[in-house]
């Protein structure tokens, strides 16, 4: 309940720890644990297209996200800046059928990150291609095929 109440509510380490009477290193090792094991049960790509041209889909709709994060302090921290957004945050792709329900959604990259740049990361075209299935998106991704 711990790491749970970090991930949905942002709540911050140290808090939660004192208030538990457990070490902040002890939460910070939990988070890390629950992280990974979401990440276990998370769905390849492949795997996910393929259910969706066995179900009968034919197209999936792609679009990319940022999600706003607190700007940190340092250079490391420039590559999360979104001048599109002119704010910090994650670039993640979703990727949903025709119902609009979530079929997989990619690793977090840097905000700086275009649309087109992630899909090419990911190899969406050629997992689509294999699939059978086509894809729908907005213009962030022109030029990409």
């Amino acid at each position: 309940m711990i790491v749970l109440a970090i991930l949905r509510h942002d709540q911050r380490l140290a808090d939660m720890a004192g208030g538990n009477n457990v070490s902040e290193s002890t939460v910070r090792r939990w988070r890390g644990e629950l992280i990974g094991l979401l990440a276990a049960q998370a769905p390849r790509l492949d795997r996910a297209l393929k259910k969706v041209a066995r179900q009968g889909g034919e197209v999936v709709l792609i679009d990319g996200t940022l999600i706003r994060t607190r700007r940190r302090t340092g250079k490391a921290d420039r590559r999360n800046y979104s001048g599109k957004h002119r704010s910090h945050g994650l670039h993640f792709l979703a990727l949903t059928d025709e119902n609009g329900r979530l079929i997989w959604i990619s690793a977090a990259r840097p905000g700086r990150t275009h649309d087109n740049t992630a899909a090419r990361h990911d190899h969406i075209l050629a997992h689509l291609r294999a699939a059978g299935l086509g894809a729908l998106a907005d213009l962030g991704f022109r030029g990409l095929d």
